[in-house]
């Protein structure tokens, strides 16, 4: 009984971050400053070098197959919440699934370049995107999980949504969080009290100097 106890007990993230996550990200910050500086053989070199095999693990440990990572019950710990918001069909949800360009500016100014959840830094879309047209071989980034580089893959930013969309949340800056693809992803259409997971909107924000590689945008 203790131990169910312990094994639901309420969580700041689905799975702490391991320490090769926010190495990766210092050598994008450094390949960051290596394109910036005109460098590109050595911004070439660090973006390789942050495509980790543990980070890749990691992230699958969290949305990839159950059957290749058994142990993944021990990360989800769902649990059956009384009176839970149901599965609504589509045509009962709230019809604008994702925040507007102004909302999204708001959310990231509000919550920074971090997960709401297990804190590592993340990278929106647009500026991976840049890095993949600039370094093709290296940022690389195809149709499947496999084939997507290990550490921009895993600080995808997202805009989650703390009530799930499918269970009647809006898009609002109060119903939206800052997260990594990994958090929102493994979480999936679970409300935060059926994962155990603490609402981070009750806990004050820790802003860092982490840009989230912004500035890669400012040279062609």
């Amino acid at each position: 009984m203790d131990a169910d106890v312990d094994f639901f007990a309420p969580r700041r993230c689905m799975r702490a971050p391991i320490s090769e996550i926010f190495l990766a990200a210092e050598l994008l910050d450094r390949a960051t400053d290596a394109h910036l500086a005109g460098d590109r053989a050595e911004a070439e070199a660090l973006i390789r070098a942050a495509d980790m095999p543990a980070v890749r693990a990691w992230t699958e440990s969290l949305w990839g197959s159950s059957k290749a990572y058994p142990d993944q019950h021990s990360l989800n710990r769902f649990r059956v919440v009384v009176d839970a918001p149901p599965n609504l069909p589509r045509e009962n949800r709230i019809p604008q699934r994702m925040p507007t360009a102004a909302e999204k500016a708001k959310l990231i100014d509000r919550f920074g370049h971090r997960c709401a959840f297990c804190g590592i830094p993340v990278i929106r879309k647009e500026i991976r995107v840049a890095f993949s047209r600039r370094y093709p071989d290296a940022a690389y980034w195809g149709h499947t999980n496999p084939t997507q580089h290990a550490a921009f893959q895993c600080m995808w930013l997202q805009f989650d949504h703390a009530l799930p969309h499918s269970r009647g949340g809006d898009n609002s800056v109060e119903n939206v969080l800052i997260t990594c693809a990994p958090c929102n992803y493994g979480r999936m259409q679970w409300t935060l009290e059926e994962v155990g997971l603490i609402d981070p909107r009750g806990i004050p924000i820790l802003k860092t100097d982490w840009d989230g590689l912004e500035r890669f945008l400012s040279r062609p």
